[in-house]
């Protein structure tokens, strides 16, 4: 198996095709493994993740777009992150890499700076440069309708897009595919801003191959009879990711009022059952998906309706827009979602970020006589209250285009905080934390703490065996080293799931690497057991660590909010994030072969990663 790269020189404008050997690709995958080698090869250190020097790899993987069943469309982004200037990498869902796929190329990386805003088609192997100007400053919705036209195809095909958030260097940005499936969290869509590309269109009739289809199809039915069957499927088909508010709230870990409190006494009122019950029109799945998380919803009111077949909110934009902002206006929270998917904005950050606004108005009284003149200059009459959407609306708009308050807001809630002297952010590596707090559920600090791309729920979702009981029960208040090498196996079996690419709600119901084996032996025709599977794993995070270590990473840790200050509140009251990070870090690092969270040559040489000793 070899990959198709589809080199795109913005500065030239030209086109190359490159061959990814079968070498690199056994040792990566593809994807989020592929992607972090090559960053760590070809963009340069200390590179300006908004200069052209920067490169962003647009990623599939050998399983690919290859069957239905199970979710296989996802596609991955990695650049240099402009939020953290660390690794930056996403995850998408959709149907994006399929057709990319099928139009001739297995990953697309764009390097440079284009001249003036272009898009990009690639269409059965013929990629082509299209001019951007008229929808430079437009949404991505509207971005992706009038591709669409121009290239008369209105079903076939699919688009990324970034917004005027992208456009104006957020740095949260996101990348938005289908209307709302976001490659969010760490700014990629500002990188692909800084490149002048508003958005690619791909589509193609391309077979993607299958080296051994009678075991390929042996894994596929494995997958399809698990994931089929197993109840959380059922949940997630019902009520989405959203089914988790109750859940979360329940056991204290609903981070309410900028992590100040860890439940919301009007969780209820923003559940997925909510959802379900007054605004669900119909499920949606990424491409071969059975599980179908996603939502399509309406609104009848006229304050907050948006277009029918609207992206419903996921559980991480709820709590971010939600509990956090102590809003409990459901109506509110879906616009605002559809509102910042049109802009190309984060929904974790950028809730994040005005809850840290939110604080600073709250205690402005408390700040220094400039800052608070400052602070008031900057919102020039906006008054930003716990509980009231709409200056959040106005918030949104401000910070897209970055204008007076949300020029600040584009920086993100650590710069934020740090202009006005405020330690009240909840954050790892200056990206903001996900919707579960780690001092209600233990092992999630070790898991944010360690994270190379920052706060993240997705690089171990401890809440899977903490809290879901998936694939065992652990007490989510319990402190100790085996949880430690649960996160560091769950690490590692993650990062090659993001690499084959699938998606991680299949990983609820099928846990383990062996029920992965078949269906990646067969597409790639190799000899690989499920030990084979926890060894690439290991090397891609080891790889992102070494990008991170070149890079100047400030370490394993958590910031003072969730570390330092105790829940006031709920099951976890009185508890912090320290002792489980202190008692488990130093278990998590001798499980990985790393000294003061750096590889050791001994580990860089078990992995096969001697040509990058140089960076320890």
């Amino acid at each position: 198996m070899e990959f198709r790269a589809l080199r795109v020189d913005l500065s030239g404008m030209k086109f190359k095709e490159d061959i990814i050997d079968e070498k690199t690709i056994r040792r990566f995958l593809g994807g989020r493994g592929l992607g972090a080698y090559l960053a760590l090869k070809e963009i340069p250190k200390d590179a300006n993740p908004l200069g052209p020097e920067n490169k962003l790899y647009i990623l599939s993987g050998p399983v690919t777009g290859t069957a239905e069943g199970f979710e296989a469309g996802r596609t991955h982004f990695v650049a240099k992150s402009p939020l953290t200037g660390l690794i930056g990498e996403s995850n998408m869902g959709g149907r994006f890499a399929p057709w990319m796929r099928k139009s001739g190329y297995d990953l697309i990386i764009l390097e440079g700076k284009a001249p003036e805003p272009v898009w990009i088609s690639v269409v059965n192997g013929e990629p082509e440069f299209h001019s951007a100007k008229e929808l430079w400053g437009r949404g991505t919705h509207y971005t992706e309708k009038k591709i669409r036209e121009a290239m008369k195809s209105p079903k076939e095909g699919a688009v990324i897009a970034i917004g005027p958030a992208g456009e104006n260097f957020v740095k949260f940005a996101s990348i938005i595919h289908a209307g709302g499936r976001a490659a969010g969290r760490t700014g990629l869509g500002a990188v692909m801003g800084s490149k002048n590309v508003k958005a690619i269109f791909v589509k193609g009739d391309r077979e993607i191959p299958i080296a051994d289809k009678e075991r390929f199809m042996k894994g596929v039915k494995h997958l399809k009879e698990k994931i089929g069957s197993h109840p959380v499927r059922d949940s997630l088909n019902k009520y989405g990711t959203a089914v988790l508010v109750n859940i979360i709230n329940q056991i204290g870990a609903l981070p309410t009022k900028n992590w100040r409190k860890g439940t919301f006494e009007k969780a209820e009122e923003i559940s997925g059952e909510r959802l379900a019950e007054k605004y669900l029109v119909k499920t949606r799945g990424c491409w071969g998906c059975q599980i179908e998380c996603g939502r399509l919803v309406k609104t009848e009111s006229p304050q907050w309706g948006v277009p029918p077949g609207s992206k419903g909110p996921e559980y991480e934009t709820i709590f971010a827009l939600g509990s956090n902002l102590e809003n409990s206006n459901l109506e509110s929270i879906i616009r605002l979602n559809h509102i910042l998917n049109d802009l190309g904005m984060d929904t974790i950050s950028f809730g994040n970020t005005v809850a840290v606004l939110m604080e600073l108005f709250e205690r402005m009284n408390e700040l220094p006589e400039d800052k608070r003149l400052e602070l008031e200059k900057l919102l020039d009459g906006l008054r930003p209250i716990w509980g009231e959407p709409w200056p959040v609306v106005e918030l949104a708009y401000k910070t897209a285009m970055r204008d007076g308050i949300g020029n600040v807001l584009a920086e993100g809630a650590v710069a934020l905080a740090k202009s006005f002297g405020c330690d009240c952010v909840a954050h790892a590596r200056g990206m903001e934390l996900p919707a579960y707090d780690p001092r209600a559920i233990k092992a999630m600090a070790l898991a944010y703490a360690t994270a190379n791309r920052g706060g993240c729920h997705l690089r171990a979702y401890a809440v899977s065996f903490e809290v879901l009981g998936i694939p065992v029960k652990t007490d989510p208040l319990e402190v100790n080293t085996e949880k430690a090498k649960m996160v560091k196996e769950q690490q590692d079996f993650f990062a090659s799931i993001d690499s084959m690419i699938v998606c991680k709600f299949n990983t609820f119901m099928t846990p383990n690497p062996e029920d992965y084996v078949d269906l990646l032996a067969g597409a790639t025709g190799w000899d690989i057991t499920a030990e084979d599977i926890m060894e690439i794993g290991e090397r891609i995070y080891n790889v992102e660590r070494l990008f991170n270590v070149r890079e100047g990473d400030p370490g394993d840790d958590l910031s003072k909010r969730v570390k330092e200050e105790p829940l006031p509140d709920g099951p976890a009251k009185g508890h912090t994030a320290k002792e489980a990070l202190e008692k488990m870090l130093p278990a998590y690092y001798e499980a990985r072969g790393w000294e003061n969270g750096k590889p050791t040559k001994e580990t860089l040489k078990r992995l096969g990663l001697e040509e990058f000793m140089y960076i320890i």
